[in-house]
């Protein structure tokens, strides 16, 4: 599921996915990278290191979520009421 945040500010939108990262699965650290995430993709290379991979499964199922925290940390909110109902349903706003 897609949605759509807006920075507070500079208004630059961008659209994220909420859920499951089949990206994430598939190539472990790279997603976090191409997103500008240093942070995380560090994080998860480390770990998938030390973990022979395996950490690359549970990213999968919380990654999504962590980076649209982080966003929304840094100014973005939802866009519109689907969005934010979205974001609502999944727990990631109250």
């Amino acid at each position: 599921m897609v949605v759509t945040l807006v920075h507070e500010r500079t208004n630059l939108t961008k659209q994220v996915k909420v859920g499951f990262s089949w990206t994430t699965l598939f190539f472990g650290f790279l997603p976090a990278l191409f997103r500008g995430d240093f942070k995380w993709a560090i994080i998860q290379c480390l770990l998938n290191i030390c973990t022979f991979g395996l950490s690359s499964l549970v990213f999968a199922f919380i990654y999504n979520k962590i980076y649209v925290r982080e966003l929304i940390g840094k100014g973005y909110k939802a866009a519109g009421s689907s969005s934010e109902s979205v974001l609502k349903a999944k727990g990631i706003i109250a």
